[in-house]
């Protein structure tokens, strides 16, 4: 009431200084601007210069009038539009033409109907926007809304009668527009929003989804498959760090950062170089543009960084003989791969060709999570030696690869620094050094202890046996003074149980001259005599500068595989020697069992070997002098293959036995049991009678 009364008094006093100063009022009371009007009648025709000027002196003080009504003018047309527009909100059917009320209908007109049931609008569910014409129309509605809920159904008729009704009500909305002036009007929809502005009807356009960039990438095609090499230490390539490498997949190289002013993003710029990818979390960008690349033609790359196999893949792959095809159209079989000779690292790629088929330290390594979990001590950099191996055995087994070879880069890295530089890849070594240091030190990084199923190489390497050492009694002494010596504890048999990875075997020295048939110029020994050492019976005698001892090896458990280490290279204070001695030994169907004792014997389900790994030095002793070179069988072709650094070749099985062996690996046969298993000692000897 407040508002209404201060409305009408600003109006009687704006038309009081109309007439005051002889401006003329405009007809319509409801006009916007009012302004407008009083300077169009105020427009007088063009006069002279002396006139004007005479004019014009006369004019300002009613200019001065004028601006100071305006102000109070505009003042009462915005509390004006405000109330109009809120009222057209509310009731838009009522605002048709409406006549200047004074104070006391106006505040009628602003109270609302308090005896009017709001409810009858919610239950019609017409919106009050909508406007139904008139109060019989909703007491209509009402009651047969009020039918419908008691007989619990709507009948069609009367959905169609409010359906006309909502449209009469929306017709004589239609009959009291409001001047588009006063507020636009928005209706809204799911889609579009539609204002009318000034008589102009203005629709916004939907915009277009954005353009995921990620998935469309015009440089694609300027990858070079040829030159991808994943084999490499991950550093960049200028400034030697680790951390955030890229690689870029035009010319191979790596490069850290993505950002500007690193060094992938200068690459990109100079040498026009787009797509690479993060070595660590495997993602494509394109740079210097600086967005992720998102497209299946990808993923032969991803698969080359890091190969991965189901267990279903695993356990076929011994029984896979299908040729893979490189990008360059050479053909090869997985794992039957050439490892890369960097500087003079071939006695350890022969090691790692023969433990890549091995099959259960390989199906061990090939699944990433079986060792990724181990927790070691923080700092401790052993774990790289596992992580390494697993990664150069995915590599070698990968059947997607880019070329058919692996560099070893990453894998020697590890090995260097985990040996503490003891073994080099720039200079030559002896490969059952190496060996022994890579089954213990892998041994330890699986947290492995003196239990022969504590990790994966103790399960598949470690056998037991017995040592029975006695010290020699010296020859210058009498009988009695050797029986004496002889109930003294030093010089009585002592028997250690031990646990052991490989069996060394001594070859007899070779002669020093032929004899007249020319028959030993190549000696020649068989395998059984070698093996005799392990039998518990022979003795053999270790010498030392003070005194002697004997000591004889009886085995107590054969592991699945059996490693030979055949002791060629004889060292002294002055030169290193080579024994050339040729051993005879067959390929399949070995039975050790023949060393055990007959009671350890029966607990052996099987004790047959095949060879599967032959590991062979070529030419003079010494680091640098001589070469090696390895024989693997390929169980699902059943063939054998020579391979030697990067030289690939089949072989005939007849020329196995006629090389200087080195390092032998036997595979345990579950198909050929042990026929004294189970059994007694009487029977045993029985049978053996």
């Amino acid at each position: 009431m407040a508002a209404n009364d201060s409305n009408t008094k600003q109006k009687g006093s704006t038309r009081a200084i109309l007439k005051r100063a002889h401006v003329p009022e405009t007809a319509q009371e409801d006009d916007d601007n009012p302004i407008k009007s009083i300077l169009k009648k105020s427009k007088k025709p063009k006069l002279d210069s002396s006139v004007e000027e005479h004019s014009k002196a006369q004019q300002e003080p009613t200019q001065k009038l004028v601006s100071r009504i305006a102000s109070q003018v505009t003042v009462v047309s915005d509390q004006k539009l405000t109330d109009s527009s809120s009222k057209v909100e509310k009731y838009p059917s009522q605002q048709r033409n409406k006549p200047i009320l004074d104070n006391k209908q106006q505040s009628d007109v602003n109270q609302p109907n308090r005896n009017e049931d709001t409810s009858d609008v919610a239950k019609s569910k017409i919106s009050p926007d909508k406007g139904v014409g008139s109060e019989k129309s909703r007491k209509e509605v009402k009651k047969e809304i009020s039918a419908s809920e008691k007989s619990g159904k709507y009948d069609k008729k009367g959905e169609k009668k409010d359906k006309e009704k909502v449209k009469k009500g929306k017709g004589t909305e239609s009959k009291s527009s409001v001047d588009k002036k006063q507020s636009p009007i928005k209706s809204t929809s799911k889609k579009t929003i539609v204002k009318v502005e000034e008589e102009d009807e203005e629709i916004a356009a939907v915009q277009d989804p954005k353009v995921d960039k990620s998935r469309i990438c015009p440089y694609l095609d300027t990858i070079n498959r040829s030159v991808l090499d994943f084999d490499f230490e991950k550093l960049c390539s200028v400034s030697l760090s680790h951390i955030n490498v890229y690689a870029c997949l035009v010319c191979g190289k790596y490069f850290q950062g993505r950002g500007k002013m690193s060094h992938a993003y200068t690459h990109s710029v100079l040498e026009s170089h787009h797509v690479y990818l993060n070595l660590q979390t495997q993602k494509f960008y394109c740079l210097p543009d600086n967005y992720q690349i998102i497209d299946s033609s990808l993923e032969d790359i991803i698969y080359v960084l890091n190969p991965t196999f189901t267990p279903e893949q695993i356990q076929q792959m011994d029984n896979n003989s299908k040729l893979s095809i490189a990008y360059d159209k050479t053909t090869y079989l997985p794992g039957i791969v050439g490892l890369n000779n960097i500087k003079a690292n071939d006695y350890c790629n022969v090691v790692l060709q023969a433990l890549s088929h091995v099959t259960p330290l390989r199906n061990y390594f090939l699944q990433e999570s079986n060792y990724s979990v181990i927790k070691r001590p923080p700092g401790d950099q052993m774990c790289l030696l596992t992580q390494r191996f697993g990664e150069l055995l995915r590599k070698l087994w990968n059947p997607r690869n880019f070329k058919a070879h692996v560099s070893p880069h990453e894998m020697l890295q590890a090995v260097v620094l985990c040996s503490k530089k003891k073994l080099q890849i720039t200079q030559q070594g002896d490969a059952i050094d190496f060996l022994s240091w890579f089954l213990n030190a892998g041994h330890g990084a699986l947290n492995g202890t003196r239990k022969l199923s504590s990790s994966i190489i103790n399960k598949t390497f470690r056998g037991t046996m017995k040592v029975y050492t006695r010290k020699v009694l010296p020859v210058e002494l009498s009988d009695e003074e050797k029986a004496k010596l002889m109930e003294q504890e030093e010089y009585k048999v002592r028997m250690d149980e031990m646990p052991w990875l490989y069996l060394t075997c001594d070859l007899p020295p070779p002669p020093l001259y032929p004899d007249e048939m020319r028959e030993n110029i190549i000696p020649q020994i068989p395998f059984s005599v070698l093996l005799s050492k392990f039998n518990g019976i022979n003795e053999k005698e270790y010498k030392t500068y003070k005194d002697s001892t004997m000591k004889r090896f009886e085995i107590t458990q054969l592991p699945p595989y059996i490693i030979i280490y055949i002791k060629r290279f004889a060292k002294n204070y002055f030169i290193t020697e080579k024994n050339p001695t040729i051993v005879n030994f067959p390929i399949k169907n070995v039975d050790f069992g023949d060393l055990l004792a007959p009671e350890i014997r029966a607990k052996h389900k099987c004790t047959t070997y095949d060879l599967m790994a032959n590991i062979v030095h070529d030419g003079e002793p010494g680091p640098g002098k001589g070469t090696y070179r390895v024989h693997v069988l390929h169980k699902g072709t059943g063939k054998w293959y020579e391979m030697q650094d990067l030289h690939v070749i089949d072989i005939l099985p007849q020329m196995i036995p006629l090389s200087e062996s080195y390092i032998q690996i036997f595979e345990l046969r579950r198909d050929i049991p042990n026929p004294t298993y189970g059994k007694s000692t009487e029977e045993n000897v029985t049978m053996e009678s």
